[in-house]
């Protein structure tokens, strides 16, 4: 798969891959899916999660202990359970964000989509993310699969990323460029 050369560069690209791959195989590429998307949310809503994910002062066998438990009560499936069991022991836990991205990417790949990293000052609506999916597509002729992220000090508009290709309509680029044109 030539896609995955780009992606196997990182540490977290050859996690995902692995991941990936296994999943692939097992034909659980969506339950996989639908787990990463829960850990995501997680990452991005409980701080213990995240300190439990980035912490350095956990132990390995701590870290074991909480991950088991917390993938059983978040009801993952087996593969992903035994995925964060191998990244816990392998002190890996804190590249989970960028495997879950990662794999996210190779799954749209295999789908025969293309991921555009969209990030706003806001949260956006499902409407506004199908108009942009819609706007996208007929940019590249090809379904969109689209990362939000929410970075405030864009201050408002959108930096959209697909592949090497960045699209910034942030504000906080205009004044830039507007306050470099004014010092002349």
């Amino acid at each position: 798969m030539e896609y995955s050369s780009g992606i196997q560069a990182s540490l977290a690209g050859r996690y995902a891959m692995a991941l990936f791959e296994l999943a692939r195989d097992e034909k659980a590429l969506e339950k996989v899916g639908e787990s990463l998307d829960s850990l995501k949310s997680a990452l991005a809503e409980s701080d213990d999660f995240r300190q439990l994910t980035a912490s350095p002062l956990i132990s390995r066998e701590e870290a074991l202990r909480t991950i088991a438990a917390t993938a059983e009560a978040m009801r993952l499936d087996p593969i992903t359970r035994n995925f964060l069991g191998v990244l816990a022991q392998n002190r890996r836990l804190s590249q989970l964000g960028a495997i879950i991205r990662a794999f996210n990417m190779l799954a749209s790949h295999h789908r025969g989509e293309t991921t555009a990293e969209v990030t706003s000052a806001h949260p956006l609506d499902q409407e506004q993310i199908d108009a942009i999916k819609q706007n996208l597509r007929a940019r590249t002729g090809r379904d969109i699969n689209v990362e939000l992220n929410v970075d405030p000090g864009i201050l408002g508009g959108l930096v959209v990323k697909i592949g090497s290709q960045m699209i910034d309509g942030s504000i906080r680029t205009k004044l830039n460029t507007l306050a470099h044109a004014m010092k002349g």
